[in-house]
């Protein structure tokens, strides 16, 4: 064998060696055991909504437009008049489908499949309530309410300027402060508070669905220092029957007098009595004011301030629409500027009655109602006046509503000024729920 081939020979076994020797490394790089990915697989969580699971249709939401008609709704949806005819026929024992207002939600539920066919009609007169229209197999409507919870919270704050905003700085509705000064009305002047006065409050905010805020709803205790002086209240039901409940202090004495503090929630009294008041526009001469002017927005319900018998719900060019009520032989009151009334003379309403909105009819410069009030026939300033006490609490029910608050005063006084509250949304446990 010649040199040439005995070194081409010694070129191929190295090179034979080399490939073995790398398949052999490469397949001891490999792991001992293959790492699978595994896929997980979502399944789609049930939405239910107006006692329907909503992931078993194509769901399609609006509103009632300008012309609309649960016909012409249906029939934009791909349902002719004969179908129509049939369910408004098989619903009206339950549901007028004619009294669909303008700017009103409503929900159609489809098939699942491309004809996209309506099988359900839910109309939501309000946040809480909706009416169903189910056509599915049969045709039947209903009516029903969505789930509501109240959730007790506590605030407490002190006075920099006024109640409004600094209930504003904690992010609590500017209601609490109406819901306030309607309990402390004979109490405590609202628009007069001091720097320093403070306020402890357990309250209850009101949700619809676990998630839609519906304002507050109600105030149970309360703790108002104003002027270094403690003022405590209590809600109490009076009358289980009739659901009556009212406020009351710490030694079981009524909050209210007969009368309340202000006609309407108002934003401000923009005027006051005053029998020397000049107006510019009057060439800056003395004009008397012999009423109390409360701002607040046009549509906001006026309410009789006592029980009474309406003497007058009439229009005059001054007074606009108004209405007057004579409470006994001692007191009457009037309510100016009306947008419209919602009682008639001779018609007896209690204290809290709506009798009408406000307006701007009459000699008036802006939304407002201008509350008038006469003692033994002479305009006078309720302010000032020494109003009876609302009717006690009786003796049968005083010693179970001290024991009732006694718990609710030991919350109160454990509620400190220091600490912002807590706003997040509380546990279930912390929840009442009414279905």
């Amino acid at each position: 064998m010649d040199q040439t081939r005995i070194s081409r020979l010694g070129k191929k076994c190295i090179t034979v060696l080399v490939l073995a020797l790398s398949f052999f490394s490469c397949k001891n790089d490999k792991p001992e055991h293959e790492v699978v990915e595994e896929v997980a697989v979502i399944e789609p969580q049930d939405i239910y909504e107006f006692g329907f699971n909503l992931n078993d249709y194509i769901v399609k939401r609006d509103t009632i437009r300008k012309g609309d008609s649960f016909g012409i709704i249906m029939e934009r949806n791909k349902i002719g008049y004969p179908k129509i005819f049939q369910i408004a026929e098989g619903a009206k024992d339950s549901f007028d489908i004619r009294k669909l207002q303008i700017g009103k939600p409503y929900t159609i539920l489809c098939s699942k499949d491309t004809l996209q066919e309506p099988k359900c009609f839910i109309y939501q007169p309000n946040r809480e309530e909706y009416y169903v229209v189910n056509f599915n197999d049969s045709i039947h409507a209903y009516k029903s309410r969505k789930p509501i919870k109240y959730v007790e919270k506590e605030i407490s704050g002190v006075i920099t300027s006024n109640i409004s905003e600094t209930l504003d700085e904690k992010g609590i509705s500017f209601i609490l402060a109406y819901k306030m000064s309607d309990i402390y009305a004979w109490t405590i002047d609202f628009t007069r508070l001091q720097k320093g006065d403070n306020f402890k409050v357990i309250y209850t905010d009101k949700y619809i669905d676990d998630s839609i805020y519906a304002g507050i709803h109600e105030i149970k205790a309360a703790y108002f220092e104003h002027k270094n002086e403690p003022f405590y209240a209590f809600e109490f039901e009076t009358d289980s029957i009739k659901g009556l409940s009212d406020y009351f202090n710490e030694e079981a004495k009524n909050l209210r007098r007969a009368f309340l503090k202000a006609p309407v929630e108002y934003k401000r009294i923009s005027s006051r009595y005053n029998l020397r008041r000049r107006i510019a526009l009057y060439g800056n001469r003395i004009r008397p004011h012999k009423g109390t002017d409360f701002s607040a927005n046009v549509g906001t319900p006026i309410r009789a301030t006592a029980n009474g018998t309406v003497t007058k719900s009439a229009y005059t060019r001054g007074n606009g629409n108004y209405v007057k009520i004579r409470h006994n032989n001692t007191y009457e009151t009037q309510y100016l500027h009306m947008k419209k009334q919602n009682v008639k003379v001779g018609q007896y309403v209690k204290q809290g009655d709506v009798i009408g909105w406000v307006g701007m009819t009459g000699n008036t410069s802006g939304p407002h109602v201008c509350y008038r009030f006469w003692k033994n026939g002479k305009q006078v300033d309720p302010f000032k006046q020494k109003l009876p006490e609302a009717e006690p609490i009786s003796d049968s029910l005083r010693v179970r509503y001290l024991e009732f608050i006694k718990p609710l005063k030991k919350q109160l006084d454990g509620i400190g000024f220091e600490n912002e509250m807590d706003i997040d949304l509380p546990t279930s446990s912390e929840i009442t729920d009414l279905q």
